[in-house]
């Protein structure tokens, strides 16, 4: 993430050659999937409780994000 925020953080400020501009771009454009993947795998292991009528724990099911 840090690496990320730094890419954004020089193509922001515009003091970099073209062809590097591509490249760190190229390169932000990668570790911005490999961060969306990492998300998406984390969210499809959270589990929301359930409770039964007497407020008991009663097992988990999958959390809806959506």
């Amino acid at each position: 993430m840090k690496q990320l925020e730094s890419i954004v953080d020089r193509l922001e400020k515009g003091n970099v050659e073209l062809e590097e501009s591509i490249a760190i771009y190229a390169r932000g454009e990668a570790l911005k999937a490999r961060c969306e993947a990492l998300l998406k795998s984390a969210e499809q292991r959270i589990q929301k409780i359930t409770l039964g009528a007497d407020g008991t724990p009663t097992g988990t099911t999958p959390l809806d994000v959506d």
